[in-house]
């Protein structure tokens, strides 16, 4: 399942290096691979089948990974299953709200401008 694409992401500071489709960084179910958090690809697969494992629907809640990944998940926590292990424990009490994303915008934002 897609629920997000390139397009989609708030952030536009990723790099987007491509991949093999066997790739574990982009295939399968999350694992101990580490997850870079500035690689487009690997975080559009990742959002995606967390997404598709929680049987999330909006993108608002996609997105929320995506916040969460960048801002929210401590930087010593590397691999996909222990990201994906502590946005399950976090996603209730996380600052990032999925009714709303408030986003600074700046011209030198890395955001994405809407």
């Amino acid at each position: 399942m897609t629920l997000i694409t390139k397009s989609d992401l708030k952030y536009n500071d990723y790099s987007w290096t491509t991949y093999s489709h066997d790739n574990p960084k982009v295939a399968g179910n999350p694992d101990s691979t580490l997850l870079n958090r500035k690689e487009g690809y690997e975080i559009v697969y990742f959002i995606n089948k967390f997404c598709e494992t929680y049987k999330f629907k909006s993108k608002l809640q996609a997105l929320k990974i995506e916040n969460m990944i960048r801002n929210e998940v401590p930087n010593n926590i590397h691999s996909q299953e222990k990201i994906k292990k502590w946005i399950e424990d976090n996603w209730e009490i996380s600052s990032i709200k999925t009714n709303v994303i408030l986003i600074a915008i700046t011209p030198s934002s890395p955001y994405r401008k809407m």
